[in-house]
């Protein structure tokens, strides 16, 4: 009979141990897999930063280099004109203080 529980404790012992070598501890298995799933979600955020300074390098050069691009901006921007045969209108907004 003493044989038996000898055995039922040392069971439990490594039951215990095996728990807390998987879940205890500094780093448990759910830290370490906490750990994968923030190093996918931060190389995914690193991917798509890495798209928009591709993209944003792009728009760069084409404001620097490209007269189409300078012009658009002009135009749009700044509401430039070419020399005296165009004419600007601008439309303004309704004035939402005023009653209609």
């Amino acid at each position: 009979m003493r044989e038996k529980w000898s055995r039922i404790v040392w069971i439990a012992i490594g039951a215990v141990v095996l728990v807390y070598a998987l879940q205890g501890g500094e780093y448990s298995t759910t830290a370490l897999l906490g750990q994968r799933s923030r190093a996918k979600r931060m190389k995914a955020g690193m991917d798509s930063l890495r798209h928009e300074i591709d993209s944003l390098a792009r728009v760069k050069k084409a404001v620097q280099a490209d007269p189409a691009v300078q012009e658009r901006i002009a135009r749009e921007e700044f509401g430039m004109v070419r020399g005296n045969k165009e004419i600007l209108y601008r439309f303004a907004e309704p004035d939402s203080a005023r009653k209609p």
